[in-house]
């Protein structure tokens, strides 16, 4: 599962490597909003090595799969994307940890990744149920997950930590196996 190259006309996703860090360290310094809703910040070169580091650590336990998007039309890295708490037994998933420099946000780019990761998820995984979370007040990242199909499940409250030590509530979404075969791949599909 470490070599998992996934890509279409507009985008590659390779796993993300430690190296990688020279693709993505203008982000870190020139763009540390990025990180502004997440919990972990990869906001300055060491704050990007950890976050590699860990990302890729955990791809090793087998708990994530982490991804470096490569952008076919501007010929450059343009951010990251990963699969994480990985449950095989239950046949689930999340998807998240997706952040790209702002000049590629609205492209097209988190379309493209979202299809071939979930298209990936249930056909190559055998995955039943992939779920997605942001801050509660991140209305872009949730008005972007509603957009490619997903279905709002609810809020958690004070589910995390943010990287600024105050807690978040988080808002839960998900496609399940039978939505993404039934409407949500087409859909989705049609807005590529």
């Amino acid at each position: 599962m470490q070599n998992i190259i996934i890509t279409d006309e507009r985008v590659i996703l390779k796993p993300l490597e430690t190296y990688d860090i020279d693709e993505l360290l203008p982000y870190s310094l020139n763009e540390p909003e990025i990180w502004n809703y997440s919990f972990i910040s990869a906001a300055g070169k060491e704050n990007l090595e950890q976050y590699i580091a860990q990302a890729v650590a955990d791809r090793e336990k087998g708990t994530s799969l982490p991804f470096i998007v490569f952008d076919k039309e501007a010929e450059v890295y343009v951010g990251s994307t990963r699969f994480y708490n990985i449950n095989y037994t239950h046949k689930t998933l999340m998807l998240g940890y997706t952040w790209y420099g702002k000049a590629y946000r609205g492209t097209g780019i988190n379309k493209h990744c979202k299809y071939l990761m979930l298209s990936y998820a249930f056909d190559q995984m055998g995955m039943e149920r992939v779920e997605f979370r942001a801050d509660n007040t991140n209305e872009t990242s949730i008005a972007a997950m509603k957009s490619i199909g997903c279905t709002f499940e609810g809020i958690l409250r004070q589910d995390t930590m943010r990287n600024d030590g105050t807690r978040r509530d988080s808002a839960v979404l998900s496609i399940l196996k039978d939505e993404w075969y039934d409407h949500v791949k087409a859909n989705l599909e049609a807005k590529l």
